[in-house]
């Protein structure tokens, strides 16, 4: 019983179990269902497409049918009582009850819970109608209903001077101006009405009076309301009365209008201008000359030159600095704030986007007035967002706050230039003197209501929009502790034609400039110039004499002309170099080090002189960098094989059917072989070119050593996401490249020379080895009478034999068993500048003519066999000439050896020169390496560098320039192996296929 009684209740459990699991899936696919069947749309409904007995439902966004008796409200959202129903109970919504009045009681109660009796007639929403002057009462002063409403007049006799109010439910007190002018509430003439004042008619006011708001971008001037409304009221009370508000009010209005004068019309500016003069006993504000006593400072003055005066005349009695204790880097930038009717609203400071109406970060926004940061802001902003957030414009009042070195707290009002300002219809602000411009005060960022026509609350026919705001700060010339000029605000309006706001969209700027006189240091760069200019023109004067002698040549003709003139390019092209390379370092390190700021960036208008220069250097060096390439590509070179045959063979004599002996013929392998050597190193650099492209790019844009070329005062390398990241300068951007690149080129030619070479392998020298091993020797003529030899002649007689002759050869020369390699006997000079004379020279083109006459090997193969036997032919006499010539053989031209004097290895020219004997000259430098890339890395490193700034200063992309920086060395370097390939063939009788 037990156990049965255990596996029942198993069972039960088990099939509760399952029925759960049923009920939970049943319901899980019920739900399912459901959602199937649901829909997640609706139909979009606004209030005013609602009836007029329906309300709009803020909950459901549905129309919903107000109940019996009601209509919706004004706003749509509610329902009311219809006229002549009172409100029985009222809980918002469609819940509300209505009650009609009785027949002797038709009016309802102001607030629609009664009914009452009306002393006249009722109003369109049912309530009793008072008549004007009259105000409605309805319940009497401790609050009881009256049965019947009565209309009272307000007393306007002498003794109280009271009219209804707006909404006719009590009595005030006149305008002043009306009991001032004519003792009672009425305006009556010849007394005039304007703006909700009364002015008498005998006063001294100027009578004409105009209120039209002119646009001048757009070439329309029309009638503005508010300028009708209240121009003449605001400048009478200030005029009569000298009402504080309505001084605000016209100046504002003067501002709107951009604060243009003209002497023939009766304007805002004008009517201002009138009282300004008209008032000069009331003294001035704060000895401000400009600041006339109950009026507000809008102008500077109109005299010419005033301009600079007040920008460039007393700087400010405070110091900004970038480090140390008494850093100062930050700008308060204060304004005092006004509302259109003249209202001081507050002050406050321009942090947080006051000024600057592209939305942003407050970080970003802030930015701006950090001292040294060069800020620039734009965006497009629709205009119905501007008509959104500028319903109404504010004025402000700019000033810088600073504290002296008692620790008071002063402010410094900054001067506008308004470039819209016209002076009697000429805009005298955008003329390119300062001297003819007339500063302002007061500024606004949108006008959307002076172009407003008939009626104030409809949408403006036009609006003002200040599209470009720039703040320049100038250094005081020569400080040493960071003082500074008056900041100057440069603003531009732009006028709009509103036709559709929300498809309309208006580009604004903001943006924070910093400047300095740049005549001393245009004055020393010009100075620099002109010094190593000159001594350009000396150096290239030593180049095109020392070239004169090595081609053989005493005259002075166009060829000579034409050469100083290549070889005065790369000298200026260096000389270009040094200044600009010079001038960046300067200006990246004496402006991102100092601590007291006596330097500021040049502007991007004042880089335009050292980008030029960039520019001359980079196409003078390109010159050079082609007159080197084309120089390289057409030297003369012969390979001297010193192997001799060895004995005879028998060689079968074609067509006769029999043999004779012939002498063993010498392999032309080790020629190739040296051939191709020689092709591989022409392009060989110390540096290698991938290495310095990625590496330079990686400290740039990964290390972030671009961070030091942004126009702002930090020194940091890295910069966080939310900050503002200035404009980069391209004077600071050139320096920070040329840096990097020399830095990381010096680096790699020193390891080069100093490891690489010692421990790796040395290209150079390995040539010169592999000449002696292959018995070879090297003829190479870069001039026309001036060339190199590299002596290869086989210390063992010949190189032309087994691997293990070889390595005997080998081992003796290591035991020193043999003789030394160098030309002369017991030496090792091996390398040699020759300066041949033109006898030499006239010999050589003889045989070479033959030698090259049907262009060489290319066409060997197409070619006859007697052209092909005359090659041959010309090449081995060639070789046994050049062979013989080194042996001293020919005394009518013959060679003696010597060492260079100092002087001439550092002016790089001979002084003796070669008539009746050529000149081996002893060259431990292996500078025959002048004709190949190896010998030319400072002309190349540079060509690279200037390429590398060009293209970045051109695109602003580091990454692009390195890019096109290793593209162009690739093409110039298959060029120059190429065209090399084709002209050591043509030279040498090399078939141009063996050249890899």
């Amino acid at each position: 019983m037990v156990t049965g009684g255990r596996g029942s209740v198993v069972a039960m459990a088990a099939w509760s179990t399952l029925n759960a699991a049923g009920v939970t899936l049943f319901l899980l696919l019920v739900l399912l269902r459901v959602l199937q069947a649901q829909t997640f749309f609706f139909p979009f409904r606004q209030p005013e497409s609602c009836g007029p007995n329906q309300y709009f439902d803020i909950s459901t966004l549905s129309c919903v049918a107000c109940g019996a008796n009601q209509r919706q409200d004004a706003r749509g959202t509610v329902c009311v009582c219809l006229p002549g129903f009172q409100m029985i109970s009222n809980n918002g919504g469609p819940d509300i009850i209505c009650k009609k009045c009785p027949e002797n009681m038709k009016g309802v109660t102001g607030d629609g819970w009664n009914c009452i009796s009306c002393p006249g007639g009722l109003t369109a929403e049912g309530k009793c109608h008072c008549p004007t002057g009259h105000i409605l009462v309805e319940r009497d002063v401790n609050g009881t209903l009256l049965s019947q409403a009565t209309c009272k007049l307000c007393e306007e006799s002498e003794n109280s001077f009271t009219i209804a109010n707006a909404l006719g439910n009590r009595c005030v007190q006149c305008e002043p101006t009306f009991i001032n002018t004519s003792r009672s509430c009425v305006c009556s003439e010849p007394n005039i009405l304007t703006g909700g004042l009364c002015f008498s008619s005998t006063g001294n006011f100027p009578p004409r009076m105009i209120s039209a708001a002119r646009y001048g971008d757009l070439g329309m001037s029309f009638t503005s309301e508010w300028f009708a409304e209240y121009l003449q009221s605001s400048a009478a009370a200030c005029w009569v009365y000298a009402n504080l508000t309505s001084c605000q009010a016209l100046g504002n209005m003067c501002v709107m209008n951009m604060n243009s004068y003209d002497s023939t019309t009766f304007d805002a500016c004008r009517l201002f201008q009138f009282i300004f003069e008209n008032t000069a006993g009331l003294g001035t504000v704060h000895s401000v000359s400009f600041w006339r006593q109950n009026l507000p400072w809008l102008f500077y003055g109109d005299q010419l030159g005033l301009a600079p005066q007040v920008l460039s005349t007393t700087p400010l009695p405070t110091n900004f600095s970038f480090k140390g204790e008494n850093k100062n880097t930050k700008l308060k930038f204060v304004a005092a704030s006004y509302d259109v009717r003249g209202n001081f609203l507050k002050w406050q400071t321009l942090e947080g986007g006051v000024l600057q109406l592209c939305p942003d970060t407050e970080t970003r926004l802030n930015a701006a007035y950090s001292f040294g940061t060069t800020y620039q802001q734009n965006c497009e902003i629709s205009i119905s967002k501007i008509l959104t957030d500028f319903p109404m414009p504010t004025f402000y009042d700019v000033y810088l706050e600073y504290t002296d070195e008692n620790q008071h707290q002063y402010i410094w009002a900054v001067p506008v230039l308004n470039l819209n300002l016209q002076h009697n219809k000429l805009f005298v602000n955008q003329d390119s003197s300062s001297g003819k411009w007339l500063l302002t005060r007061r500024i606004f960022l949108v006008d959307a209501l002076s172009g407003r026509e008939n009626d104030l609350g409809s949408q403006p026919r036009l609006i003002r929009v200040a599209t470009q705001i720039s703040l320049s700060i100038r250094l005081v010339p020569n400080t040493k502790n960071g003082n500074i000029y008056p900041p100057l605000i440069t603003i531009a309006y732009s006028d709009i034609d509103i036709k559709d706001p929300n498809g309309q969209s208006v580009k604004v700027s903001f943006s924070v400039t910093y400047e300095m006189d740049q005549g001393e240091a245009h004055v020393q760069t010009d100075i620099a110039l002109g010094v190593l200019g000159g001594l350009a023109v000396l150096l290239s004067l030593l180049k095109t004499a020392g070239w004169k002698r090595r081609i053989g040549s005493p005259m002075i003709d166009l060829q000579t002309v034409m050469k100083f003139l290549v070889y005065y390019a790369g000298d200026l092209a260096n000389v270009f170099f040094i200044i600009t390379v010079g001038t960046g370092l300067y200006w990246l390190i004496f402006f991102k080090a100092q601590k007291s700021v006596s330097v500021l960036l040049p502007m991007p208008a004042q880089e335009e002189r050292f980008v030029t220069y960039v520019g001359c250097a980079f196409a003078l060096k390109a010159l050079q960098f082609l007159h080197k390439l084309i120089s390289q590509i057409t030297i003369d070179i012969f390979f001297i094989d010193w192997e001799r045959p060895k004995g005879k063979v028998l060689k079968a004599v074609e067509g006769e059917g029999g043999v004779r002996s012939a002498t063993v013929p010498v392999s032309i392998w080790r020629t190739y072989f040296v051939a191709n050597e020689w092709n591989e190193i022409q392009t060989v650099r110390k540096i290698n070119p991938l290495f310095q492209v990625l590496t330079v790019l990686f400290l740039l844009e990964v290390v972030g050593f671009k961070n030091l070329a942004l126009m702002d005062s930090s020194s940091s390398l890295s910069r966080s996401p939310p900050s503002y990241i200035a404009p980069y300068s391209r004077i600071l951007r050139y320096a920070v490249s040329a840096a990097l690149w020399l830095v990381i080129g010096i680096i790699q030619i020193v390891f080069f020379a100093v490891f690489y070479e010692r421990f790796v392998e040395d290209k150079i020298r390995q040539f010169v080895d592999l000449c002696c091993m292959s018995n070879i020797s090297v003829f190479l003529l870069s001039h026309r009478c001036f060339g190199y030899y590299i002596h290869g002649r086989s210390v063992h007689g010949h190189a032309d034999t087994n691997m293990e002759e070889m390595n005997m050869n080998l081992k003796r020369e290591a035991e020193n068993l043999c003789s030394q390699r160098g030309l002369i006997p017991n030496t090792d000079g091996q390398t040699f500048q020759i300066a041949i004379s033109s006898q030499m020279r006239q010999q050589y083109d003889r045989i070479h003519e033959t030698l090259t006459r049907k262009n060489g090997p290319a066409r060997l193969l197409s070619s006859s066999g007697s052209t092909f036997e005359q090659s041959i032919k010309a090449y081995h006499t060639m070789n046994k000439f050049l062979g013989s010539f080194i042996d001293h053989v020919h005394k009518e031209m013959d060679y003696f050896i010597k060492d260079k004097l100092l002087l001439e290895r550092i002016l790089g020219m001979e002084f003796m020169e070669p008539m009746e004997k050529s000149i081996f000259y002893n060259d431990e430098s292996y500078s025959f390496s002048s004709v190949l890339y190896y010998g030319n890395e400072a002309t190349l490193l540079i060509y690279d560098l200037m390429f590398f700034c060009v293209v970045d200063l051109a695109c602003q992309n580091f990454i692009l320039a390195s890019f096109l920086t290793y593209l162009q060395q690739e093409i110039f370097r298959f060029i120059r192996n190429t065209v090399g390939q084709k002209n050591l063939a043509s030279k040498t009788l090399v078939d141009q296929r063996f050249l890899i």
